[in-house]
């Protein structure tokens, strides 16, 4: 009889190995599809190593950066997102949105056009410049596990003008989206993002001399007296197993009329003031605001957190974005606009907040309608 109970543990543990093996295989198998992106090459290797941002063996921030605050574990913050229905984290019908001409935007005007989440069009001093653009269903390489919301995908990249500049603040798949690259690759004349970042460009299919890719506190200059620059954020990279093999960034867009900081995504730290200090005052400030959680908040900024980073840029005004398309936190859908509305009764920053599609003339201020709270949770 013993001999028989062992020998049926030992037929289990051979089908559960051959289950693991299966199982590890078809994930390895699933993750060389061309939406995971590539790890830079060894020529890339060469010049990430350089970088004072790169320590053992993946970039850094300039703070100790830890993924969860203290009183959280990684278990305890999954099970919340996967099992916690309490809070209603969709709308339940279309998000409002407007669709116009982009091809033929009027000439010399300073325009933004947000499409969601943190995909903005911007036409600076006569450049067009695309931030972040995910423009696909799903922003996940997991089909149909992070939608759009109803209403928020009505633009395409067909709609889209040429585009002078594509800025990328990191490789998540929010923002850095394969389906949405590759139908750009046509239209977009340069890439502007952080060291390691390009080597997603170039699997997709982008030549090389369409890349430019820099660490922070470099600068590329675009026209005369027209500078972008890489500046520092604290978050983290990955689009895989392997993290933080290409650098995250902020941007500051510098021209002669105006200044433009774009956020990505990240924590609060001292590098706002440090920005601030040297570039400020700042015109524009699009800032993330949204799917953020107290347990994420070094890598993710709460609305207060937001507002109080504005206020080191010294920023004259902010576009909250990175809310209101994808549902990644356990908040109400249009929470993060309600709350740093709410917040800013203390800090009087005027708040540029344009309903999806919507054409903003920065040369012609005007005063937004709270669009969110027309559309009631689940």
């Amino acid at each position: 009889m013993k001999k028989r109970i062992l020998k049926i543990i030992k037929r289990i543990l051979i089908v559960l190995v051959i289950l693991i093996l299966i199982l590890g295989f078809s994930t390895w198998l699933y993750m060389q599809k061309a939406t995971f992106g590539s790890l830079p090459s060894d020529e890339s290797m060469a010049r990430i190593e350089k970088s004072s941002h790169y320590k053992n063996g993946e970039f850094q921030n300039n703070t100790c950066t830890p993924t969860f605050a203290p009183g959280y574990t990684f278990w305890s913050v999954i099970r919340r997102q996967l099992f916690d229905k309490k809070v209603p984290t969709e709308p339940t019908g279309k998000i409002p949105s407007v669709k116009r001409d982009l091809k033929h935007l009027p000439a010399n005007q300073n325009l933004l056009v947000w499409f969601g989440h943190s995909s903005t069009l911007l036409q600076i001093d006569g450049k067009k410049i695309l931030i972040d653009p995910v423009f696909s269903d799903n922003a996940s390489p997991i089909p149909n596990s992070v939608t759009v919301f109803a209403g928020t995908n009505s633009y395409h990249v067909e709609d889209l003008p040429e585009i002078d500049y594509l800025l990328i603040s990191h490789d998540h798949y929010d923002h850095l989206d394969y389906e949405t690259v590759l139908a750009l690759k046509d239209k977009v004349k340069t890439v502007i993002c952080g060291l390691g970042v390009g080597a997603h460009f170039e699997r997709w299919g982008y030549p090389q001399n369409k890349i430019i890719g820099e660490d922070w506190n470099d600068s590329i200059t675009v026209g005369k007296d027209f500078t972008i620059h890489t500046l520092p954020a604290r978050h983290k990279s990955g689009r895989g197993f392997t993290q933080n093999q290409s650098l995250w960034a902020s941007y500051l867009i510098s021209s002669p009329k105006m200044k433009v900081f774009y956020s990505g995504d990240g924590g609060y730290d001292t590098h706002f003031a440090e920005i601030g200090k040297k570039f400020g005052p700042i015109d524009v400030a699009i800032m993330e605001n949204g799917q953020y959680n107290k347990a994420w908040h070094y890598i993710h900024m709460l609305p207060e957190e937001t507002l109080q980073a504005a206020k080191d840029l010294n920023a004259k005004s902010v576009v909250p974005v990175h809310n209101s398309k994808f549902a990644l936190a356990k908040h109400r859908w249009n929470e993060p606009l309600n709350e740093i509305t709410r917040l800013n009764e203390k800090y009087h920053i005027p708040l540029i907040t344009p309903i999806m599609g919507e054409i903003v003339n920065f040369d012609s201020p005007k005063i937004f309608q709270q669009w969110w709270k027309t559309n009631p949770e689940k």
